[in-house]
């Protein structure tokens, strides 16, 4: 329809006709798409003739594939490790900028420079992170007649100074939170402040963001030491290690509001994001619209969020994030001034292409739209799929090779925002994010329908990863209800998350699961190319006694073919598996008893053990014939290692400080060394009181997940 209506209105009345066709037409996609998002491009609209991104990854793919629709030729910076990555592939050219750690190549901003002249880019898109909010950056550019792809740097300077910005809101009528609206000098001052406030208190990075440099204080000891690492990583996140003390609101929402703004006084908000399912502060699922606001809460945020973006003459798309108590009380946190991470679920429901407008507005056009045209159409749901062992604190982080890597784009509805594929590598330099896993629906039971789905059909090998978190907490009954709030994951996993626990049904299922795929290997290994490998052997086995340990638990299993399913009796109980069992495929779907399950299998060994992804959670089991089951208990096993008088890093990282040397007595929970892993520090602290025996590592030193850090005597 979009396309007719174009060419229709040119034919009648030349360009201007053309123009309000263009409008016409977008806002009717606005408010009839239930497509991911449908933004109409209009080829006669010039903006720029090649772009540069200052940015890698997932945010750089995602940038690139809407200038290849708007015609924009687009240049890609890397570091050396990033040589081979999606997006220097995807753009027209690519030029390396320094070696791996992100101040010498992603923040590098002379070389960036460089390479801007070299290449005659005329505007920047930043993604997020990095130097997206750096108004150092953006004076630079602008001294060069570039074409920032944001705000100008007024606004950048004043929404990004957290302090600065507190006090325009407040001036804005903009509700905030109680705090210290200055810089806190030192561990001393911020003690004094914090009981001046009130505790518990917020520590933040005054340039801060993405969870970065954040820290919750309960006591005058949680605030010295939240001083202390806040500072420090922001210092290494930001280049800025002021920092901030507010009242910290317990168990709030986290709702954000997305504006778009452009350079002739124009603004809108599009709608909220719930983002309050939250681990260290970083979001881990968000989703558009949000199940708490009703439509006059919406309209008072939207509203606010739309004051302050004019209060300092904003242009751009930017996020205005807030907390939301239980009375839908509502404070400003802080204004993002870039493209946040969790766009797509608000392009979505809204059909826009938020960087098509970022790109739109840098180049002096007015938006095309009225507050009227905004619709919520349907439910989008995000996931952060990242590589990251989620029963350590929620999720630390992993590094690695993708030996395998199949994203679920054969799922209805479906959104993957990556930039990796088979092969790439998730190292120590960057955030450990995988991609972003959208799933869209008419409603929210549909939206998390398609994610439990997608995340069963996700395949991803050779990392640790956080799907067996994500899985759990879409399908748990308080999410379900949303009854959520930032402390969702603490206070549904008050002991850790242990992956998903199983009901007697899914054990039953889990264990005819197992011995069926047993029993189909079996069953292939005797064939060769589609036939006996002996063909005047014929076997008429059809019934196989098997044992099968699951955690603690040895289970007796038996199975008997029928055709080409499989009859299985677990705990007195007979269960019909069938399925096609294709063992060389990575994604196996079996129906139960008529449930139909996606599983997958991760691994497997002569021994009988293998790996199976059931419900989103690897579970590890052996299968044995019953004799082999009888035999096995002969066989000693491997005493565990004592670790209590050893520290080994629970992730790959950089040693930031040592705080102790051979011969030192340490205490239980006393600070040992601290651990820099994606420039999140983690303090490392001795799990008994004793006297330190070695010490294996020292400051500056790269260590990998397991590495021996300590011995105590």
């Amino acid at each position: 329809m979009a396309a007719v209506l174009l060419l229709r209105c040119g034919a009648r009345g030349g360009r201007r006709a053309l123009r309000e066709c263009e409008t016409l037409c977008s806002r009717q996609c606005l408010k009839t798409s239930h497509k991911l998002y449908s933004a109409v491009y209009d080829p006669n609209e010039k903006t720029f003739e090649k772009l540069l991104i200052a940015n890698r990854g997932e945010i750089a793919c995602r940038v690139i594939k809407t200038c290849k629709k708007m015609g924009i030729k687009t240049v890609a910076i890397h570091s050396d490790v990033d040589a081979n990555a999606v997006h220097v592939k995807m753009a027209d050219e690519a030029v390396c900028v320094g070696p791996a750690p992100t101040s010498k190549s992603y923040l590098n901003m002379d070389a960036i420079m460089e390479v801007i002249k070299k290449t005659r880019a005329q505007a920047v898109h930043p993604g997020y992170g990095f130097l997206s909010e750096n108004k150092e950056f953006a004076r630079r550019l602008a001294a060069e007649g570039v074409t920032f792809i944001g705000p100008d740097t007024h606004a950048i300077q004043a929404m990004g100074d957290k302090i600065e910005s507190k006090l325009l809101a407040k001036n804005a009528k903009v509700n905030t939170i109680p705090g210290f609206d200055g810089v806190v000098k030192d561990a001393d001052e911020a003690v004094r402040i914090a009981r001046e406030i009130g505790y518990p208190v917020m520590i933040k990075a005054s340039a801060g963001g993405g969870g970065k440099g954040m820290r919750i204080a309960w006591d005058d000891e949680e605030t010295r030491e939240g001083f202390r690492f806040s500072s420090q990583e922001a210092a290494s996140s930001f280049g800025d290690d002021r920092l901030l003390i507010e009242k910290f609101i317990d168990n709030p929402r986290h709702i954000e509001i997305q504006v778009l703004a452009d350079k002739h006084g124009n603004a809108l908000w599009l709608n909220e994001r719930e983002c309050s399912i939250q681990r260290r502060n970083q979001k881990v699922v968000e989703e558009a619209p949000s199940t708490f606001l009703d439509p006059e809460t919406r309209r008072a945020m939207g509203e606010q969020a739309v004051a302050l973006a004019k209060a300092v003459k904003y242009s751009s798309a930017g996020t205005v994030e807030f907390l939301v108590d239980s009375s839908k009380n509502f404070y400003f946190l802080e204004m993002n001034t870039r493209l946040q991470v969790e766009h797509p679920v608000t392009e979505c429901i809204t059909g826009l292409d938020l960087v098509q407008e970022m790109i739109r507005v840098a180049k002096g056009y007015p938006l095309r739209h009225k507050q009227a045209d905004i619709p919520i159409n349907g439910w989008a749901v995000e996931c952060r799929v990242y590589a990251e062992d989620p029963y350590k604190s929620f999720g630390l982080p992993s590094i690695g090779k993708l030996s395998q890597y199949q994203e679920p784009l054969h799922v209805p509805s479906v959104r993957v925002d990556s930039g990796i594929e088979q092969g790439s590598d998730i190292s120590i330099y960057y955030d450990p994010m995988i991609s972003k896993l959208i799933t869209y629906g008419s409603n929210r039971a549909e939206a998390l329908r398609r994610m439990e789905e997608a995340l069963d059909n996700y395949v991803i090998r050779g990392v640790t990863h956080n799907i067996s978190l994500l899985r759990e907490v879409i399908i748990h009954p308080r999410f379900v209800q949303g009854d959520i709030s930032t402390k969702f994951l603490p206070e549904v996993y008050p002991d850790g998350f242990k992956g998903h626990q199983l009901t007697d049904r899914e054990r039953r299922e889990l264990l005819a699961t197992a011995a069926s795929l047993y029993v189909a290997e079996q069953l292939r290994s005797q064939r060769f190319l589609g036939t006996p490998r002996i063909p005047i052997a014929k076997s008429k086995r059809s019934s196989w006694e098997l044992s099968v340990h699951l955690g603690d638990g040895i289970y007796p299993v038996a199975v008997s073919k029928d055709g080409s399913s499989f009859s299985v009796e677990v705990d007195g109980m007979k269960l019909n598996v069938t399925g096609e069992w294709n063992l060389a495929s990575p994604l196996l779907s079996i129906t139960i008893d008529g449930t139909q399950r996606t599983i997958q299998r991760l691994s497997r060994d002569a021994s009988g053990k293998t790996s199976i992804q059931f419900l989103g959670t690897v579970y590890k089991l052996q299968v044995l014939t019953k004799t082999a089951a009888e035999l096995s208990k002969y066989m000693p096993e491997k005493a565990a290692e004592d670790t209590s008088s050893i520290l080994r890093s629970p992730m790959p990282g950089a040693v930031v400080a040592v705080s102790v040397k051979p011969g030192d007595m340490v205490s239980e929970g006393q600070e040992i060394c601290v651990i820099e892993a994606m420039k999140m520090q983690n303090s490392m602290i001795a799990a008994k009181t004793g006297k330190v025996k070695a010490v294996h590592c020292k400051a500056g030193d790269t260590v990998g997940e397991g590495d021996l850090l300590v011995e105590l005597e």
